[in-house]
């Protein structure tokens, strides 16, 4: 007997309240705050601001590093397998190879197997790299492509180049901290007015 009336009261509020326009506007709010501290919370950003310049450029220095070690590495092991090689070659000393002296023929594979194995460095070095920083590799690429386009923009006109002119670090390769690169910016722009001065 008293349930109907107690449902339909019950039906009523609950329409009542839907229908208001402050529930919705609160509850706007309360969604906007959640979604902003969400985005806010540092453990669902990317962190990309986390590595600096300073500490981009010491990783920088750590690539460079590792990639002449690796590259020096793969001279060595490539002169010694070409010696092992050609250690074990019967030659005969009178015969000429293609129209040079023996020795002189060993040399110049010796000196080429070593070329080759330098040049096959940087490519160990790398996975060695993003082995050993896996974890912030994600921020320093996007802080070397970055870097890049800065010294693209930057970087001054070779063709003005003359002796007494010459064309400083064309690739940004030496720049390996702030200050560097700013000294780099510095000789980009003596070397323009250079250029200008003498055209």
């Amino acid at each position: 007997m008293f349930s109907s009336p107690a449902k339909l009261t019950a039906g009523t509020i609950t329409r009542s309240l839907t229908s208001l326009p402050l529930r919705n506007s609160l509850m706007g709010s309360v969604s906007q705050r959640f979604m902003s501290t969400k985005n806010n919370d540092p453990k669902t950003n990317d962190n990309n601001q986390n590595l600096t310049w300073t500490n981009f450029f010491q990783l920088r220095k750590q690539q460079r590093r590792i990639n002449v070690g690796s590259s020096a590495f793969t001279a060595f092991l490539g002169c010694n397998i070409s010696w092992v090689y050609l250690s074990t070659m019967e030659i005969d000393p009178t015969q000429m190879i293609f129209g040079f002296d023996p020795l002189v023929v060993i040399s110049a594979g010796l000196v080429a197997s070593g070329a080759l194995g330098y040049l096959f460095g940087p490519l160990f070095g790398s996975q060695l790299f993003k082995l050993t920083h896996r974890k912030s590799l994600n921020e320093f690429n996007l802080k070397n492509k970055e870097f890049l386009k800065h010294i693209i923009e930057n970087r001054v006109d070779a063709s003005s180049q003359s002796f007494s002119n010459p064309v400083p670090d064309y690739y940004g390769e030496r720049v390996g901290s702030l200050k560097e690169y700013r000294q780099w910016l510095r000789d980009c722009h003596s070397y323009a007015r250079k250029a200008k001065e003498f055209l």
